[in-house]
């Protein structure tokens, strides 16, 4: 349609997603390090202890870069029509968890020279903790341009609906959710209040929400029934956060 918002992430949500991108890739690669010490140093039956101890902090860095990476993908998403780039940036965090632990488990589980025990221990602990990092790692809905385009001119449109045809509405800077009205009592008492389009307000903060407070507010002054507006604009795109 000719007046279809399309998402671009603000110059600011580029530089956050620029920074926690920088600071998984400095998890992932101290992660990568720490096996490849592992794997010279700890690989035998006299330091089992000290290369579970360091299973466990490759995992706790990898989880971290998981984590950090993905956030950086919600402030400023891929988009699908590169389904490649689209791929390895949604799920980077996966396939570097993957060499974070995969040559150690290889090289633990195929050492001849340290016993069945030692083998067995470490080989179950990195093995299990591979799955774990892979599994936060993996995005099994991964945020997107388009997506992001379409949800948003979703909620425009059940906006204009519940405020008199008026794309307006408010947000702080701690929340995950805009407001109808800028007296709602999760923001009222906030110092600081930006005012925008539902547009702006995903570029600003990365990703939001109508507050559900604002929504049975507007359609009960405004007797607007469920069945008017779209039933996909019930629809969170994840778990909210007041104000």
């Amino acid at each position: 349609m000719s007046d279809e918002k399309v998402f671009v992430a603000s110059d600011e949500a580029k530089g956050k997603a620029k920074q926690l991108r920088l600071f998984a890739f400095i998890g992932w690669i101290v992660a990568i390090g720490g096996q490849i010490y592992a794997i010279l140093n700890l690989i035998n039956d006299e330091t089992l202890t000290w290369l579970i101890v360091a299973i466990v902090v490759i995992l706790a860095l990898a989880i971290t870069g998981n984590l950090l990476w993905k956030k950086a993908n919600r402030l400023d998403p891929a988009s699908e029509k590169d389904k490649f780039k689209f791929f390895v940036q949604s799920q980077l965090g996966a396939i570097m968890s993957i060499l974070a632990f995969l040559p150690m488990v290889i090289l633990i589980l195929t050492n001849k020279e340290i016993s069945g025990k030692t083998k067995g221990v470490a080989g179950a602990i990195a093995v299990i903790a591979m799955l774990v990092a892979g599994a936060t790692g993996i995005d099994f809905n991964p945020p997107s341009v388009e997506k992001y385009t379409e949800e948003i001119n979703k909620q425009t449109s059940e906006v204009k609906q519940l405020n008199f045809d008026q794309d307006n509405v408010f947000w702080t800077k701690a929340g995950n959710k805009y407001h109808v009205f800028d007296d709602c009592q999760h923001i009222k008492d906030r110092d600081v209040k930006h005012n925008g389009t539902v547009k702006e307000s995903w570029e600003q903060k990365g990703i939001s929400e109508l507050c559900k407070t604002c929504k049975k507010r507007a359609m009960r002054e405004r007797d607007i029934s469920e069945e008017v507006l779209e039933p996909d604009n019930q629809e969170a795109v994840e778990e909210p956060i007041d104000g």
